[in-house]
């Protein structure tokens, strides 16, 4: 109790600068959950029995996602801030108003890629996903040189793979990090294997899984950080694996990005 009184504080400063956003509905009405994914929802094949235990630290990520998604739509949720489902249910409410706004789907990952944050030249040092002069280091490279230092690509994507969990768990749920092997026979620990995305499940909408989150996420790594991602949702029972590699023979998923 103590934890959900201090993070309300915290969350109320989040929200107290967001007042200005105005509702595109009635007062004290809430979006409809359904109505901007009708064509492309997507029923679960088994019930979910997975259950949410978010922390102060959870909630707190859960806001600040909210109040982004809420400065792009520029509109936000009337449900709570401090309790875990209702929380993360405006999350979700907010993308909503987000797609709303923004129509056309590559208007919409566009949106979502404007608000992730620049990456600073010192982090770029620190995790050198990118190719090196000389030789192909990094991962997804189509030419190959041998390169002067050959471990930075399995050490960046596999490190990448081990903090996922540890930091995004509140946003898609639990998952392991798993063995993926790339085109030239290399096996490295630099898949992440998410159980039942949250997120997608939430949602039920496969234009916000892809507009909103994974074709954004795969353009920020592979175009911003340099290290080539591709996300593979499971559309029927709610998974997703995410290989830091990307193959030369390309997606086992293909999506139009035009019309999803």
């Amino acid at each position: 109790m103590h934890g959900a009184q201090s993070l309300h504080g915290k969350t109320h400063a989040l929200v107290t600068s967001n007042h200005h956003l105005k509702s595109p509905c009635t007062h004290n009405q809430r979006q409809p959950s359904r109505s901007l994914c009708k064509s492309s929802s997507i029923p679960p094949t088994t019930p979910s029995t997975t259950s949410y235990n978010d922390t102060t630290t959870d909630l707190m990520f859960i806001a600040l996602c909210r109040v982004a998604y809420g400065n792009l739509a520029g509109w936000q949720s009337t449900r709570e801030w401090t309790s875990g489902q209702e929380t993360y249910a405006g999350m979700v409410e907010v993308s909503r108003a987000l797609m709303r706004k923004h129509p056309s789907p590559s208007d919409q990952r566009n949106a979502v890629i404007k608000g992730f944050p620049e990456v600073p030249e010192w982090f770029r040092k620190v995790f050198p996903y990118r190719c090196v002069a000389g030789g192909c280091a990094i991962l997804g490279c189509f030419s190959y040189t041998p390169p002067p230092t050959p471990s930075h690509s399995k050490w960046g994507a596999e490190l990448n793979a081990q903090i996922t969990p540890a930091f995004f768990t509140w946003l898609v749920g639990p998952m392991t990090t798993v063995d993926i092997v790339a085109d030239d026979g290399r096996t490295q620990h630099s898949g992440v294997h998410i159980e039942r995305c949250r997120y997608l499940a939430e949602s039920n909408c496969v234009g916000m899984c892809v507009n909103l989150c994974k074709l954004p996420v795969q353009t920020f790594f592979t175009e911003e950080l340099g290290m080539p991602l591709t996300m593979e949702p499971d559309f029927e029972d709610y998974s997703c694996r995410y290989v830091g590699y990307m193959k030369s023979g390309g997606m086992r998923l293909v999506l139009s990005h035009n019309n999803v």
